[in-house]
Formats: structure tokens, C-alpha cells, sequence
């Protein structure tokens, strides 16, 4: 057998999820708003995560990329373990320089763009890479212009966030994501802020990425997106999993009542 060939039960990196979730727990004090996730994005896979307001999907995500603690659970990226210290509402990531290298390599877009308002739109997209990565000033410039080009808006690149429509600001906090080479993306609820013809914008983007293959975890009320770029969709209910599975067994033929409910709701708006 040579070196590369695949030996059956054994695992290789490429075979690793990027982002693996077991048993996950998170409350804040006596409120439980996840209660025993498990999930994981394969590499190149969509993930979406889907289900009504409170259900848990942003708190997931967030616990995720480290911006919120869980109190109980793994989280996997790459096959290495997130370090905890502490149990319960005092447990705490224990090693920080740890936290530090897995989030520059989850790259998150929330919902609200989160530009920095006193930087161009190329300072926005180069900031982190220059100043975090210490990468190369003229490196990450030309690669930032070329992902500025990519999402539509590289006519901006010396625009300030406030002269930019929301579906521009969006496309620009992607492009800013995309600029640090992320393992995977991190989406929550990226088209929500937005009107119905900017949402088609930012819609596109994300439809090109998904093309692309990319690693993605993708919170969205938009079913429809959903439908289109997932490779595996996840219904939480009540910090619950209701239903998970291909997005066209979900959208086709749900087997949760709940389920149906959200859907049937989803599509009268």
C-alpha cells in the first residue's frame, strides 16, 4: 500500500471537518439557548443554519468563532480541540493564543457590515491582513483590489463606508472576510438589513462563493438562498436541532410538524 493511498477508518486532515460541534451547550445564567448541538461543515461544503427568531442560530454561530463561551461541548477546527478552562458559566478558553490563530482563519460577516466608518473601503479590506497577519502592504493591496473587483465594487475601493449603498457595505465586508484567506466563512444573517434589491446583490456573492466550493456556515432567513447554495441544511428549534439534512429533503418533504409550520410561515412573507 503506498503512503498516500486512504486506509479505511483512518482519517487524513483533508478528510477533517473544518468546523466540528459536539454536545454543545450555551446559556446565558439560567436561560439555555443552545442545549446540545452537534454539527460539522466538511471542507467545501454550505452549511445553513435555519429557524425562527431565538431559536439559537447567531448564538451557534458566534460560540462557534469564539465570540460568545459555551459551557459545555467541543468545538473542532481542523481536528484540533478548542482548550477550555473551568466548568459551567465560568468555563473560559485556556489558551488564548489558541483563539487568537483559529479566528484568523474563521473569517464572520454580520449582519449589520461592521465597517470601520474612518477608513476607505480598501483600508477596510486591508487592515487586519497588514496589521494582524503582518502580511505584505503591497501583497494584500493588490489581492484586496482583486476581491473588491470580485464582489462587484471595485470602483469603491476609495469610497468611505458612508457613501456606499447597504448592499455595497455588505459586499464590502465580505470582500474584507475574503482578504484574510479563511479556512471558512462564517455568514449571520447577511442579507437581513438589507431591501429586496440589495439583498439580490449580496445574494449573488454568496452564490459565486458557494460555486467556488468554499468552507461556508451560513445563518439565513432566506429559504430560498438557502435551497440554492447549501450542501446540508440545519432547522433549530428552541436551541434544539428539529431536522437536519439535504436542503431538498428539508424543503421537499419535511418530517417535523414544526418544521412545516416555519417553512409554510416562511413563504407567506
Amino acid at each position: 500500500m503506498s503512503q498516500t493511498e486512504h486506509i479505511p477508518g483512518k482519517t487524513t486532515p483533508a478528510d477533517r471537518p473544518v468546523i466540528e460541534i459536539r454536545n454543545l451547550h450555551k446559556a446565558y445564567g439560567q436561560l439555555e439557548v443552545i442545549k446540545g448541538v452537534s454539527l460539522s461543515a466538511p471542507r467545501g461544503h454550505v452549511i445553513s443554519l435555519i429557524g425562527s427568531s431565538g431559536s439559537g442560530k447567531s448564538t451557534l454561530l458566534r460560540c462557534c468563532n469564539l465570540l460568545e463561551d459555551s459551557q459545555q461541548g467541543d468545538i473542532l477546527f481542523e481536528g484540533e480541540a478548542v482548550q477550555w478552562r473551568g466548568t459551567g458559566l465560568a468555563r473560559v478558553p485556556g489558551d488564548r493564543a489558541q483563539v487568537t490563530r483559529l479566528r484568523t482563519n474563521l473569517s464572520m460577516v454580520f449582519q449589520q457590515f461592521n465597517l470601520w466608518s474612518h477608513l476607505t473601503i480598501l483600508q477596510n479590506v486591508t487592515e487586519a491582513p497588514i496589521h494582524v497577519l503582518r502580511r505584505d502592504p503591497a501583497q494584500v493591496e493588490a489581492r484586496a483590489r482583486e476581491l473588491l473587483a470580485k464582489v462587484g465594487i471595485g470602483d469603491k475601493a476609495d469610497a468611505w463606508p458612508a457613501q456606499l449603498s447597504g448592499g455595497q457595505q455588505q459586499r464590502a465586508a465580505i470582500a474584507r472576510a475574503l482578504c484574510m484567506e479563511p479556512r471558512a466563512l462564517l455568514l449571520d444573517e447577511p442579507t437581513s438589513a438589507l431591501d429586496p434589491e440589495l439583498q439580490q446583490e449580496v445574494v449573488r456573492v454568496i452564490k459565486d462563493l458557494a460555486a467556488e466550493h468554499r468552507t461556508m456556515l451560513l445563518v439565513t432567513h432566506d429559504m430560498r438562498l438557502a435551497a440554492d447554495v447549501s450542501d446540508h441544511v440545519v432547522f433549530l428549534h428552541q436551541g434544539r436541532i428539529e431536522e437536519e439534512g439535504p436542503p431538498a429533503q428539508l424543503f421537499g418533504a419535511p418530517r417535523s410538524e414544526r418544521l412545516r409550520q416555519f417553512l409554510s410561515a416562511s413563504m407567506a412573507e
